[in-house]
């Protein structure tokens, strides 16, 4: 009975500290992942206040979370969607791996911590936050701009990415043979491809199956279904995010809708839970040692993920304020670095690699907000200057300029 009373005095603590902590995002307009996150360093090992009656519980809730977020993320999208991004804008995607996984990886290696921690830590620069990137467009005005199907188109490919990279790395951390591994992938790109047959030539059909018109028994069906099929994916070693994401695929129309309405309170609370449960599990002494090699690496991805931006907003004829605005707005990283990190530190592959991932979202979630806002009036003076500077020398004004109308920073025209 008492270990019942502390279970539920921590746990209450620790949703009102979430709601509370949401609150000051709110108003400071800011994601609040970052203030998750350091809740959970304060109560968690080494914390000003370490709990523990309800960690095992914060652990159920945490997965939970992580298979809420790649559910709601497939219902954003239906298979056609995911289809023909991937004819539109695979250069893209391989421009955002090279540029993005290659400075995570090189740290690892530079770090000496092996291969297997460089594959892992190449994901946790890669992928951006969908979360913060759609939060941070909607509070800009944003998505209405000709820019932003790109950002979008950009993200589909990482999400799709996914798809394979879990698997792989589960593999990794579980130390299999290449053979099972090799079998593990197999397993997963079956699935995903059945996955996305299934949806576009049946899609109507499994969402009328789902479909009912009493929001509790259509958020019963699809949450069950959601945790069956992320169950039997991690039962077959491919990861149960995959799962979640692929039957968010599965289902279309007003099923999608409808469940995305429901699910969203739950996926936002069990998220929270899952960034405390992460910082939990990182000790805040153990930061110091790699805030540096974080903040490099942070600088470094920030101007990568830049490049990828104005990149493939240029490929789709985007005037240059809308590229710098592209680039931007892809920096921040959030949920699935720290999804990718938390399969790693569960491994026990690398102690520093937590704390490093921790540091790294930090600065990154805080500098993404800024970066969208600021790097396209930045450039553009910067780029204003060298164009004066090229026209006192006798130089033309770019043929851009004159041939496009400007695009202002809050969708419309200028």
């Amino acid at each position: 009975m008492h270990s019942s009373a502390i279970f539920l005095i921590e746990f209450g603590a620790i949703i009102l500290g979430l709601g509370l902590l949401g609150r000051i995002a709110g108003r400071l307009k800011f994601s609040p992942i970052p203030l998750y996150l350091l809740a959970g360093l304060a109560f968690g090992k080494g914390g000003l206040l370490p709990m523990g009656a309800s960690e095992e519980f914060v652990a159920i809730g945490a997965e939970i979370g992580v298979i809420l977020l790649l559910l709601m993320l497939g219902l954003e999208y239906t298979a056609s969607d995911l289809v023909s991004n991937l004819k539109t804008q695979y250069p893209a995607g391989l421009v955002d791996f090279t540029l993005n996984a290659l400075p995570g990886a090189g740290m690892a290696l530079l770090l000496g911590w092996g291969p297997v921690a460089a594959v892992v830590l190449a994901g946790v620069t890669w992928i951006s936050s969908s979360g913060v990137i759609a939060k941070v467009m909607g509070d800009l005005g944003r998505l209405g701009n000709r820019e932003t199907p790109v950002v979008l188109s950009i993200l589909v490919l990482e999400d799709l990415a996914m798809a394979v990279y879990l698997p792989i790395i589960t593999a990794l951390l579980a130390g299999v043979s290449l053979a099972a591994g090799s079998l593990t992938l197999a397993i997963a790109l079956g699935v995903a491809g059945l996955v996305l047959f299934l949806a576009l030539r049946y899609g109507r059909v499994i969402s009328r199956f789902v479909s009912s018109d009493d929001p509790e028994k259509l958020l019963l069906v699809v949450l069950g279904l959601t945790l069956l099929v992320a169950g039997i994916a991690q039962q077959l070693q491919v990861s149960a995010a995959v799962g979640a994401f692929l039957v968010g695929i599965a289902l279309s129309g007003e099923v999608a809708e409808g469940a995305h309405n429901l699910l969203s309170p739950l996926r936002d609370l069990f998220a929270a839970v899952f960034f405390v449960f992460f910082g939990l599990h990182t000790d805040p002494a153990s930061i110091p040692p790699v805030l540096l090699p974080a903040l490099a690496l942070a600088v470094v991805t920030a101007g990568t993920k830049i490049a990828t931006g104005y990149f493939a907003a240029k490929r789709a004829g985007i005037s240059a304020k809308g590229r710098w605005r592209a680039g931007g707005t892809l920096v921040a990283r959030g949920e699935f670095s720290i999804v990718i990190a938390g399969l790693a530190v569960t491994a026990g592959i690398e102690p520093a690699l937590g704390p490093l991932a921790t540091a790294y979202v930090l600065i990154l979630v805080i500098i993404g907000p800024l970066t969208a806002r600021y790097t396209e009036p930045i450039a553009t003076r910067l780029t204003g200057r060298n164009r004066r500077s090229g026209m006192e020398g006798g130089g033309a004004p770019p043929k851009e300029e004159m041939l496009h109308p400007v695009e202002d920073g809050t969708g419309g025209r200028a």
